[in-house]
């Protein structure tokens, strides 16, 4: 019988940095994949690459996280988010390294025992890609 998803609430903590700190949790509960289903929370710096850019924008202030979602796996997160600032402004696009909690963060992340994800060279895209594949059983 396979394993059914897993549903793993986590709290992130003032300091914390967003992206490091899910970029841990497969190897803490020994899975291969997972999906952040959803997060909200506050920033003091969000750090983010908006679409068809290279260059990392850098937010700093009170900043609300709207929406946070994306893939995890042993070869990183590919996390997207949406943050608005103290004049309501709002900003989105990749979750970039450096992303500072301000005061909380809650994220609901789906463990997936039954698969294994890998991120490589797509030659049609140019990027490192989503893998998926079924997880070997022990």
């Amino acid at each position: 019988m396979r394993d059914a998803m897993r549903a793993l609430p986590v709290r992130l903590r003032p300091g914390q940095d967003l992206r490091g700190a899910l970029g841990t949790v497969l190897a803490e509960h020994g899975v291969a994949a997972g999906f952040v289903l959803q997060g909200i929370g506050s920033l003091s710096v969000a750090r983010i690459r908006f679409a068809g850019r290279e260059e990392i924008t850098e937010l700093r202030g009170d900043l609300e996280i709207l929406t946070l979602s994306g893939s995890l796996s042993p070869d990183g997160a590919h996390l997207h988010i949406s943050v608005s600032d103290a004049a309501g402004r709002v900003f989105g696009g990749h979750v970039a390294a450096g992303c500072i909690v301000r005061t909380t963060a809650e994220i609901l992340v789906a463990l997936l025992p039954d698969h294994a994800f890998s991120r490589e060279l797509d030659t049609e895209s140019g990027w490192d890609e989503l893998m998926i594949r079924t997880a070997a059983r022990s």
